[in-house]
């Protein structure tokens, strides 16, 4: 991070720099001693989680601004989808025939990749989840075109490391799904969803609430695989229901391949947030 000072006092780093080097006394040992902003145990403290809300919302939107980083694509999907090549090592036959969307993912992330490069990599940089799977297909995709990507990783007991694609510099953890879930959508230009569980599930219906609700702009909304879609969701059964609007059903579009992504992002006409729920009466 960069740091443009323009105060006649002494900056943090330097302060915690000297209160490092200060005699070893009973009062120098203390937990109370320590610098507030220094002390982990205390920024881990129940009371402060307000403070690491704050900083898990901070640090990423700092970073990203400093690496100029505009607008970004999001991609959604299963980390347990592995490549085509290792389809023999997936845990049921129904995953074994998903591995194509491995490959569509990183075409679409290629494809996309060399799209942003032509603003300089500051516009539609594709930002996954940062671990395997359809993930990893992502951020190598846009290895694949010479670009970055971004990789918003989560602390889970099972988690291993960013997957190896990821740019390093913009590889972020976070202890809060909330504020993941924020900047996974604050830059968004389009969102684009493949085959998933739980999570995925999670994801998309949060993003799509807050798109036919309103409170998001309309993005492209892009759902990849509509067998596997139509077979888990029955859409038209909650439209028929009247638990969604019609109108809802025209959000999000399916496609199967990278090249039918491309042309629906390349031709999207902007729209501006809903003002009225479509269905809903005052």
């Amino acid at each position: 991070m960069t740091e443009d000072r323009h105060s006649r006092f002494p900056d943090a780093h330097s302060d915690r720099d000297r209160a490092g080097h200060v005699p070893l006394t009973p009062q120098t040992q203390s937990p109370a001693y320590a610098l507030a902003f220094a002390d982990e145990e205390f920024l881990c403290r129940e009371e402060l989680r307000p403070v690491r809300l704050q900083l898990e919302l901070l640090k990423p939107q700092l970073m990203l601004d400093e690496q100029g980083i505009e607008s970004t694509i999001v991609m959604f999907g299963g980390a347990r989808i592995p490549e085509p090549k290792n389809k023999d090592k997936a845990r049921t036959k129904t995953l074994a025939e998903l591995t194509h969307f491995y490959d569509e993912a990183r075409k679409f992330a290629r494809l996309m990749t060399e799209k942003s490069l032509e603003s300089g990599g500051r516009e539609n940089v594709v930002v996954t989840g940062g671990g395997p799977g359809v993930m990893e297909a992502g951020n190598r995709g846009a290895v694949d075109a010479g670009g970055r990507s971004i990789g918003l990783s989560i602390v889970l007991p099972h988690e291993q490391a960013p997957n190896a694609y990821v740019t390093p510099e913009l590889s972020f953890n976070f202890h809060y799904f909330a504020i993941r879930k924020m900047h996974f959508l604050m830059r968004a230009a389009a969102i684009t969803v493949f085959p998933g569980g739980f999570g995925t599930l999670d994801e998309l219906f949060e993003a799509l609430t807050l798109i036919q609700t309103g409170r998001m702009e309309r993005v492209p909304f892009l759902l990849f695989g509509r067998q596997f879609w139509e077979s888990i969701i029955n859409w038209e059964t909650l439209a028929d229901a009247g638990t969604i609007a019609d109108k809802d059903l025209e959000l999000f579009k399916f496609v199967d391949t990278a090249e039918e992504a491309m042309e629906l992002f390349e031709n999207w006409t902007p729209e501006p947030p809903r003002e009225e729920l479509p269905g809903r009466e005052r």
